[in-house]
């Protein structure tokens, strides 16, 4: 599918900048990292679980842009200990970043609970990184243009009425229709709601929620085999390649702030969506509660 964003051309000079990518040794975090390698950042953060696929992934980057800073910090988005563990570590560490893209997630699971007894895909997708992002704010304050980029997807759509089961989020929520897509829903929807909650409450940095198109990557390979059917037969004429698929978070990291609305939905590339929203989606009140529930449970942490 052509765009006519070029991240070699359009993406500017990072001279100076530090950027943290969740889920950045394969897929779409693996690709943007590529992309941005090559416009000379000061660091790339990648994080994972899996420290085989960092070590590939630095040298594919280092292939790229030898001299480039590239640090893997291990950690499970599923567990709040672990990213308690490995952001405390590395705020002690560094007293500034300028990105945080939030890319790593999972799609379609059957039911099941995080450690920290959540429902699955809503503990990975939403409130692991919530948890990143709390505690790297202050690093990001001290940046002249920070950015948080939350990976969301039109999936949003499929989130259950109201929007959020919240007193079922402490459940495996094994629903009877749909159940691995509504939990999926329901988690894109949180990454795009938090977006807007954390720019109306932190204006001085852009947060907006992206939607990378549908995309060839573990993601869908990892999904179960009927779940996989009814994503190539309903989407497989426009499936992007990795590559493209990094483009609308290279580009919402990277453009010109004038250019972005801070709390915006985007789909590719750079085109604001917020009117494709629907009435849940824009619901404030939603977002302030989901504010709420995520400062409750993330409460100890």
């Amino acid at each position: 599918m052509p765009f006519a964003y070029n991240p070699d051309k359009d993406i500017p000079d990072l001279t100076g900048k530090s950027i943290f990518i969740t889920g950045g040794t394969g897929g779409l975090g693996a690709a943007s990292a590529l992309h941005l390698a090559k416009h000379n950042p000061s660091h790339i953060y990648l994080s994972g679980r899996n420290a085989t696929s960092a070590e590939k992934m630095i040298k594919q980057i280092h292939e790229i842009n030898p001299k480039l800073a590239v640090t893997f910090i291990q950690f499970d988005l599923a567990s709040l200990t672990s990213v308690k563990n490995a952001i405390e570590h590395f705020t002690s560490q560094h007293s500034t970043l300028d990105i945080i893209m939030c890319n790593a997630g999972i799609m379609a699971q059957p039911p099941s609970q995080t450690v920290d007894g959540y429902e699955l895909q809503f503990g990975t997708n939403h409130l692991g990184h919530a948890l990143l992002i709390k505690k790297l704010l202050p690093l990001l304050e001290t940046s002249t243009d920070p950015r948080i980029v939350l990976l969301t997807s039109q999936g949003w759509g499929l989130h259950p009425c109201g929007g959020i089961i919240f007193d079922k989020l402490n459940t495996a929520q094994d629903i009877a229709f749909g159940g691995p897509w509504v939990r999926y829903g329901q988690s894109k929807l949180a990454n795009l709601v938090y977006a807007r909650e954390l720019a109306k409450r932190f204006p001085a940095i852009t947060s907006v929620s992206v939607h990378p198109g549908v995309v060839r990557t573990g993601l869908v390979t990892g999904i179960g085999v009927k779940e996989k059917m009814l994503v190539y037969a309903t989407t497989w004429w426009m499936m992007l390649q990795p590559y493209e698929g990094a483009f609308s978070q290279t580009w919402a990291a990277t453009v010109d702030k004038a250019e972005i609305r801070n709390g915006g939905y985007y789909e590719p590339v750079g085109k604001l969506m917020d009117r494709k929203l629907d009435a849940t989606a824009r619901d404030g009140a939603l977002a302030e509660r989901l504010w709420d529930w995520t400062e409750e449970a993330l409460r100890g942490f």
